[in-house]
Formats: C-alpha cells, sequence, structure tokens
C-alpha cells in the first residue's frame, strides 16, 4: 500500500459490487484512497470482494465509516466536491490539488438532503449528458472526475 494519495474517492451507501470493484482498481492504478460509507449493498468479506471483481482491494487503502458524521470527524475540514447531477460547474471548471475529496451517492438514489445540508458550503459539480438520461453508470462517473483531477496536476504523484 502508499504512504501518499493523489485523491480521495468517497462512496456514500454503494449498493453495486461490481461498481465498486472497479473503483477500487481505478483506485489502485491513479494512486487514490477509497472511503466507504454505509450501509453498503454488499458483503466486504474475502469471499464476496474476490467475486465481484474487487481482488485489488488489498493495493488500496480503504476506510469504512458507520454513516457521514462518522465520516466528517475523521476527515476534518478538508475540501469536498459533490458529485451531482444538479452542479453548478461541470467537473473540468473546478482546480483540484492533490489530496481533495470527491463524494458520490449511492447508484439508485444519489445523495440524500441531509448530506447536502451537511456540506453546503462544499462545491456541487455535474458531468455534461444528453438531457433525458437518468445518469451515468458510478464507475464510469468516478473514473472522469479522478482522471480531469490528475489530468490537471500533470498526471503526478505526490
Amino acid at each position: 500500500m502508499i504512504n501518499k494519495y493523489t485523491f480521495n474517492i468517497i462512496l456514500f451507501n454503494p449498493l453495486i459490487p461490481p461498481n465498486t470493484g472497479n473503483i477500487i482498481r481505478l483506485c489502485a492504478n491513479t494512486g487514490s484512497r477509497l472511503h466507504l460509507i454505509k450501509p453498503l449493498g454488499f458483503s466486504l468479506d474475502e469471499k464476496s470482494l474476490r467475486r465481484a471483481g474487487m481482488d485489488y482491494s488489498k493495493k488500496v487503502d480503504m476506510n469504512l465509516y458507520e454513516n457521514v458524521d462518522d465520516f466528517l470527524k475523521n476527515i476534518k475540514n478538508k475540501k469536498i466536491f459533490l458529485i451531482t447531477k444538479s452542479g453548478n460547474q461541470t467537473y473540468e471548471k473546478p482546480k483540484y490539488i492533490f489530496g481533495d475529496y470527491f463524494l458520490f451517492g449511492s447508484e439508485t438514489s444519489g445523495l440524500p438532503d441531509y448530506v447536502y445540508e451537511k456540506l453546503k458550503d462544499s462545491p456541487r459539480i455535474s458531468i455534461p449528458m444528453v438531457c433525458g438520461n437518468r445518469s451515468l453508470n458510478l464507475a464510469n462517473a468516478v473514473s472522469i472526475c479522478i482522471y480531469e483531477a490528475w489530468r490537471q496536476n500533470n498526471f503526478l504523484f505526490p
């Protein structure tokens, strides 16, 4: 496992194991840290991780939190970007620095209102897409944002 991280990916209530598996692999390949906020829609035991393609989990610093308050208490005043369809700027506009946090909601329901309220001062960013469609796949959305943040930092490693 690495000691320094490019970025922090936060998944709130992830439900689909292969999505999280793909994001774990993304973390391993971009030097990002993963934060999972319960409840999870799957088990984190080794057999389940392997079945979902999460076998990269040993190469990633993965942190598990009981709820949003538990997460916020542990990270203390870091910059958190909320990724949402209702963002007021697109993902390439903010200037990202190493260590930034990116919060993604559940595949089926996004982020609940109480999370938006707790993080009301955090920037909300979106990914453009054709009108009338629900959303992008979670793992794809995470990839788009993390690679843009890393591109802005010249694909360097801190």
